[in-house]
């Protein structure tokens, strides 16, 4: 079988590039379904993202296939080209699993592509563009996928700041959908922290920034409350989570406003990250009782040891992916030797049709049995040893030593009938 993963990623081509090949899922049934309708392949997926665009497919592949694949989208060949990259059997198998993995993506060990890849591959199954190979490759990798989660955990620790901020919430905070999340500042990093917490089940999320227009756009777009800074002393102590992120130069919660706060809440705990440089609270906040206080440089020796813990698992990610791509190309292998041994059985039970219709045709005319099945059995023998008798002649003429001990050991031949040397 020839099976070939083509496509482009965030490490081969920039963002004006991948944006401008990008499929959505019908867009992708389409062009899977023309692509096996006319015969090009036999079976294709079609996996695009935010990072990635490539075609997973088996058959014979024709050498344009990258243009057919892009197809009337009025781009430049000659400047996609240089950002695509192929992989042929062994290696188009790997790197799927990788993918899915999350060892190819742009933060290691991330998750969300496995889904994607589960989705593009139902997609192309409903759409019949998927069948015995593909089939076999994409559910071993879903398992494999699951493995190198369960058995090397390159998915559980953060290794970004604004998500080892929000994970650090939740492993503080048993269930997020009852806390009230306060987030100081309206920049990037505040914006991410935010929809890593919705995505992890928080409701109530308030925005205080010193300019109020730009916390009311943050806190519009998951229906939260928004107030400017001044006002931060009277929604303080509404706060199980103080999230701080701004360029001020000067601190903007103090030690003072925290212990009269924490009065209010009649000593309930905080939970505080200073994401400010410099410092958005007061050093001293940390001192008070039920104030957990974390600033940036905290969360960055988080990330730091989190990433060598998923360098780490990637390494045994990968040792588990090679083996599994090893077994399954032994799978693929053995499916080609089973399609070549029914081609080997057929030939020759054609030939071994035709002479014996011959034969019972020569009884009808009259001719005896003994003199048929003699004639049958030399011509069978003449029939079924003249390609491998003529194939061997050349092989002993051209010293291909390999071919004649294949032979000498495929038809048991333990005497010496011919020379290699």
């Amino acid at each position: 079988m020839a099976l070939m993963a083509l496509g482009v990623n965030h490490q081969t081509a920039a963002i004006d590039i991948r944006e401008k090949l990008v499929f959505d899922y019908q867009a992708s049934v389409d062009k899977a379904r023309w692509l096996v309708g006319q015969g090009l392949v036999t079976e294709a997926v079609i996996l695009s993202t935010c990072n990635r665009t490539e075609l997973y497919c088996e058959g014979e592949t024709p050498s344009n296939l990258l243009e057919l694949l892009i197809g009337q989208r009025n781009l430049a060949i000659e400047l996609i080209r240089p950002c695509v990259y192929t992989h042929l059997g062994s290696e188009a198998v790997r790197h799927l699993m990788r993918v899915a993995s999350g060892l190819d993506s742009m933060v290691l060990g991330e998750g969300e592509v496995l889904g994607q890849i589960k989705k593009a591959y139902t997609t192309a199954a409903n759409a019949g563009t998927v069948g015995k190979y593909l089939g076999r490759l994409f559910q071993t990798t879903f398992a494999i996928a699951k493995q190198t989660r369960t058995n090397t955990g390159i998915g559980v620790n953060p290794i970004s700041v604004a998500y080892a901020a929000a994970k650090l919430s939740q492993h503080i905070f048993s269930d997020l959908g009852k806390i009230t999340v306060l987030l100081i500042g309206a920049g990037e990093l505040n914006q991410l922290i935010a929809k890593y917490l919705v995505s992890m089940g928080v409701q109530e999320i308030m925005v205080a920034n010193r300019t109020e227009p730009h916390a009311e756009r943050l806190a519009l777009s998951f229906g939260g409350k928004a107030f400017g800074l001044e006002k931060l002393p009277e929604y303080l102590g509404q706060a199980d989570i103080v999230i701080t992120g701004t360029a001020s130069i000067l601190p903007i919660v103090g030690k003072g406003m925290v212990e009269r706060t924490l009065r209010q809440r009649k000593r309930k705990p905080i939970f505080m990250v200073d994401l400010g440089v410099p410092r958005n609270i007061e050093v001293e906040v940390g001192e008070l009782e039920d104030i957990y206080l974390y600033c940036i440089d905290d969360l960055q020796n988080i990330v730091e040891e989190n990433k060598r813990f998923r360098i780490d698992a990637a390494t045994q990610a990968e040792s588990i992916i090679k083996e599994a791509a090893d077994q399954f190309m032994n799978w693929l292998d053995a499916q080609d030797s089973f399609k070549m041994l029914c081609a080997f059985r057929e030939k020759f039970e054609q030939i071994r049709d035709q002479l014996l219709q011959e034969s019972l045709h020569s009884l009808q005319l009259g001719e005896t049995a003994e003199t048929v099945l003699k004639h049958l059995a030399y011509r069978l023998t003449n029939r079924f040893l003249h390609e491998p008798t003529r194939r061997l002649r050349c092989a002993s003429f051209e010293k291909e030593e390999t071919l004649l001990f294949l032979i000498k050991d495929l038809f048991e031949l333990n005497h010496e009938t011919f020379y290699t040397k």
